[in-house]
């Protein structure tokens, strides 16, 4: 089986297959990732080929400083970024629209929750929000997310320190 340096050289040089083997090896976990991150299949697979576009457009550029993994990551988080800053008002609007108190029912509902907790981590601080969304969506490392992010694990942890802080005080301790 061929690296995905290998595949990347390979498109590069006008291989179209070797890109669509890089979609098959990655499509399941940037997929789940947005799964997760957004709780709508559709919402996900629009973002997973926005991923897939951009890497298509920008890969001939690809300079192999970093492991592709990397910079997969660095492009689903801008991705998600994007989602969160493009649907913040759609979120806050539908927040006004359930003045009223939610039913038990909903409020013991799980999906309820993960909505809730995805909402409040879209208003974290750039920062603990990108290792938050590594470490809960896709259980890196901190050391991993460190290198990813361009911070010391130390750094990370901290910040993932704060960022659930933050998220208790908002969600409550449960």
């Amino acid at each position: 089986m061929k690296t995905d340096h290998e595949l990347i050289k390979a498109f590069q040089n006008g291989n179209q297959i070797a890109f669509e083997e890089l979609v098959r090896r990655y499509l399941p976990r940037v997929l789940g990732f947005f799964c997760r991150f957004t709780q709508d299949e559709m919402a996900a697979d629009d973002l997973a080929q926005e991923v897939f576009l951009k890497l298509y457009k920008s890969l001939s550029k690809f300079r192999f400083d970093a492991e592709f993994q990397t910079y997969l990551y660095k492009t689903n988080l801008n991705q998600a970024n994007t989602y969160l800053r493009r649907n913040r008002w759609k979120h806050l609007l539908q927040l006004d629209q359930h003045i009223e108190q939610p039913d038990t029912a909903i409020s013991n509902n799980p999906e309820w929750t993960k909505r809730e907790l995805w909402q409040a981590v879209a208003g974290l601080p750039k920062k603990q929000r990108l290792v938050v969304m590594m470490r809960v969506s896709q259980e890196l490392p901190f050391r991993d997310i460190a290198g990813i992010l361009d911070m010391s694990p130390g750094s990370a942890k901290v910040n993932y320190h704060h960022a659930i802080t933050k998220l208790k005080n908002l969600l409550g301790e449960n």
